[in-house]
């Protein structure tokens, strides 16, 4: 195998979990939107550059070397502004590509009444943002068959990890536990992303993969759960019907589905946290749950 250098579209939460999943030290290069983020980029082993939507000069010559590219930019209005910068460039200018990573969502199912959905599952997106996810995942995969490169496509659940998770919002006293009856999510731990990805890369494997945990589960379970480690009362439950939500919060518990991992399984990746439980244990025992670097724990009242 020769030199691999992957390239992030939106080097984000999930991209930053990933270069630090680099153990053989591949060359990484990330986007952002906000030169800021630039130092927290570096940090994480990504060497940034500024991507607002147009092909630059030196995405163009960064993409010129890369073998493998991760998209993780949400499609808009105008359809998926990667694809919109660097589709032409995909056809005619990436003589390395081997293997193309696009992080999409479980949103994309909709609402299955708290059934079993897997990869094979009608596709019924409910919120506009994930209508346009079918579309992009779709343009994608055709772009992968025009061209011959592997595509993969992670649907992504409910993303958590250091720094985002139950622990941090009961300390910083955001957790709030919701019960609508019958309601169930499913989660993903960053590095289980990660581990994805490399596994994924690593094989040059296309198609469509749910990268979700084992366990649907009501969230209020998760609040407790992780109370119950920090060793707090957990807050109050709160009916759904009275909540005060936002719009998006509320259109979330408006699909519930159960997703099955069957096919990430199938091609040989082992979960890491294969349920909130587990991670959650974990990184309060590690001590990383606010942000990755090992603390003292919570200080307890």
């Amino acid at each position: 195998m020769g030199e691999r250098r992957f390239f992030i579209f939106g080097a984000g939460y999930s991209g930053k979990a990933f270069a630090r999943g680099n153990e053989q030290g591949a060359s990484i290069m990330g986007t952002t939107r906000s030169p800021e983020k630039f130092e927290a980029l570096r940090g994480a082993g990504i060497q940034p550059v500024h991507f607002e939507g147009s092909l630059t000069a030196e995405i163009g010559e960064a993409l010129r070397h890369t073998t493998h590219m991760i998209v993780s930019v949400a499609p808009d209005e105008a359809g998926d502004p990667v694809l919109n910068a660097v589709g032409d460039a995909i056809r005619a200018n990436m003589p390395a590509l081997e293997w193309i990573g696009y992080l999409s969502t479980v949103g994309v199912y909709g609402d299955h009444g708290g059934a079993w959905v897997d990869e094979t599952a009608e596709c019924k997106p409910v919120s506009k943002r994930s209508v346009m996810r079918v579309a992009a995942e779709r343009e994608w995969l055709e772009l992968g068959q025009e061209t011959d490169h592997a595509v993969a496509v992670l649907r992504l659940s409910g993303i958590y990890g250091p720094g985002r998770n139950a622990l941090v919002n009961l300390e910083e006293g955001t957790a709030r536990r919701l019960v609508k009856p019958g309601q169930v999510f499913n989660r993903i731990h960053c590095d289980d992303i990660a581990g994805a990805l490399w596994h994924l890369a690593d094989r040059n494997l296309g198609g469509i993969f749910n990268v979700t945990d084992d366990e649907p589960a009501p969230p209020q379970d998760v609040v407790a759960y992780a109370a119950r480690l920090m060793g707090i009362e957990p807050p109050p439950e709160i009916p759904f019907e009275t909540a005060q939500l936002s719009p998006m919060a509320r259109s979330f518990y408006g699909e519930n589905k159960r997703v099955a991992n069957a096919a990430i399984k199938a091609a040989g990746y082992p979960f890491r946290y294969p349920n909130y439980r587990v991670a959650l244990e974990r990184m309060w025992s590690d001590g990383n749950w606010r942000d990755g670097a090992p603390r003292s724990p919570m200080k307890r009242p």
